[in-house]
């Protein structure tokens, strides 16, 4: 089997001794800077809609509005098609200064402080078109954002230290998730909806900091452009003809491993709500207690990955995390009011949790190593994409199944959804090893 770095464009890998995994934590100031950085993926999203809906509703804005400006979001699926030109061109002005991959970073994390200071000064009750203006341009500056941190996380380290670094940007994603969720909720009613989104404008700052901090990496050799669409087709021929007659299955798994955990997070709350659970019984389990869970997931993840292998942690990813889904049928049964009630629901989205966590973990270094250095923005922007798209599709449908199934049956079925894409695990597998991620040369024998 090739090395990766043959396929993948990576640095050569420096092995690291046994037990020296935790040394880059004090030695390593990519670790810092990658946790920085993550921080500051972790605040555009939710000021986009899910945390705005709720001034939204404070502004008396229509509940069909509403649920049209979840659309603000669409960038997140289209950033592969834009991906390409920030492999390819220097960002204007600080792009020399700071280097192709650090001079994106810093030129879109000002965009989106920009864009939070435009939403904060807007009054949807009165100029919603300001409101969506800004908040479109927030989506755009976010999603660009997590194009180019994602670049330079897969060509700052080698192979075998993406789990580490995916790990560190994970935990920082989700303290800056915490930030722009119940943050700035508890401070729109402290000091009002504008302060809070000024608060969150500054708070891209340690992102910023952390980049200017981060080391350069080399910038990829990228032949000319040939034009906007073999700019976009570059980097999809490049991961075609690399994962050679693999690309379907690599491509089906990659689309399939997440696809049930977006069918059933559609439907949790509303089963919470069902239920009876108050909305501060949700926001402490889901949020509060979740948020130390998710981290015990996500350090496992970066623990067994470099002991089992790649394609052995995608199995048990994408098992676990299937088949935590059976804990929400348990709940739809058995759930409801009383202190014995609220452990069982504790319990279960703490099993829910803690697998997704895992799995995320899991399938983001899988998705950093397919991408070459070459191309590493837009490829993993492509994979990224391929991941969201179909869950997010079939989880418009998961209110009308319910309808016919009830929720139990419902998580029932989203667990069984995970049984093709594990089959997929297996057969990648089989054909390039068990542990290892599909890395020869087209043409060339495993």
């Amino acid at each position: 089997m090739a090395n990766p770095a043959q396929v993948t464009g990576a640095p050569e890998p420096v092995r690291a001794a046994p037990g020296a995994v935790l040394t880059p934590l004090f030695t390593d100031r990519r670790i810092a800077a990658v946790l920085g950085l993550g921080f500051a993926q972790g605040i555009p999203f939710l000021l986009v809609y899910a945390t705005q809906s709720a001034w939204l509703v404070q502004a008396k804005v229509p509940l069909a509005t509403i649920g049209l400006m979840s659309e603000l979001t669409i960038a997140y699926k289209l950033k592969f098609l834009w991906a390409p030109f920030l492999d390819r061109h220097d960002a204007p002005l600080i792009g020399r200064w700071l280097g192709r991959r650090r001079g994106w970073i810093v030129a879109t994390q000002i965009l989106v402080a920009l864009a939070l200071a435009g939403v904060a000064f807007g009054d949807p009750a009165h100029w919603l078109a300001w409101t969506v203006a800004f908040s479109l341009a927030l989506g755009v500056a976010g999603a660009t954002q997590d194009v180019v941190i994602d670049g330079w996380r897969i060509t700052a380290a080698p192979p075998e230290q993406q789990a580490l670094m995916s790990s560190w940007s994970e935990i920082g994603y989700r303290v800056g998730n915490l930030a722009a969720g119940a943050g700035a909720l508890y401070l729109s009613d402290a000091y009002g909806w504008r302060a809070a989104y000024l608060c969150m404008a500054a708070l891209m700052a340690p992102g910023t900091v952390a980049a200017l901090l981060a080391p350069e990496p080399p910038a990829p050799e990228t032949p000319a452009s040939g034009g906007f669409v073999e700019t976009v087709w570059a980097p999809i021929r490049d991961l075609l003809a690399r994962l050679g007659p693999l690309a379907v299955p690599v491509l089906a798994l990659v689309a399939g491993f997440r696809m049930p955990g977006y069918v059933s997070n559609a439907m949790a709350i509303p089963l919470f709500k069902t239920l009876g659970y108050s909305n501060t019984d949700i926001a402490t389990v889901t949020k509060l207690f979740g948020f130390w869970i998710a981290l015990g997931g996500t350090f496992l993840a970066s623990a067994i990955i470099p002991r089992i292998g790649m394609m052995a942690s995608l199995l048990i990813g994408t098992v676990t995390a299937s088949a935590s889904h059976l804990a929400l049928a348990y709940l739809a049964w058995h759930g409801g009011h009383g202190g014995a009630a609220f452990w069982t629901f504790a319990l279960t989205v703490g099993i829910d949790g803690f697998a997704y966590a895992f799995a995320s973990i899991v399938l983001i270094t899988y998705m950093s190593r397919l991408s070459a250095t070459a191309h590493a923005a837009s490829q993993y922007a492509l994979l990224t994409s391929l991941c969201a798209l179909p869950g997010s599709l079939l989880a418009g449908f998961s209110g009308f199944v319910i309808e016919w199934t009830g929720f139990a049956w419902f998580f029932v079925g989203t667990s069984l959804i995970g049984v093709p894409v594990a089959l997929l695990c297996l057969l990648v597998a089989r054909r390039h090893g068990p542990m290892e991620v599909p890395s020869e040369a087209p043409g060339q024998a495993t």
